[in-house]
């Protein structure tokens, strides 16, 4: 499990700016962005709990190092900021629940 996390800050870290821009554009394209990793991940076996763990990772990497690019990016970070730890936990789980129902 913490392998599959620590893949995922790898490669964060190895996003080009290009590629991030695209991402971050717009969040339709976040979203799109996200449901490919979830999809990726469930593909790879992981469960809820894991795949939320891993856009907790996401997201706090976006927080702490991006600005956001769009009024839905504003918001997240805006919450994100506010939240407690297990409060992320759970947006984290919305999110990726999110991205899910729209397959």
């Amino acid at each position: 499990m913490s392998n599959h996390l620590g893949k995922v800050e790898e490669k964060l870290k190895h996003v080009d700016g290009e590629e991030k821009e695209q991402i971050l554009q717009s969040f339709d394209d976040f979203k799109q962005y996200l449901a490919d990793k979830v999809e990726l991940g469930e593909k790879l076996g992981l469960n809820e709990e894991q795949l939320a763990m891993a856009a907790e990772k996401i997201a706090d990497h976006l927080a702490k190092r991006e600005d956001p690019k769009n009024r839905e990016e504003h918001l997240l970070n805006e919450l994100w900021s506010v939240g407690s730890k297990e409060q992320q936990h759970h947006l984290a789980h919305m999110l990726v629940r999110l991205v899910k129902a729209e397959k």
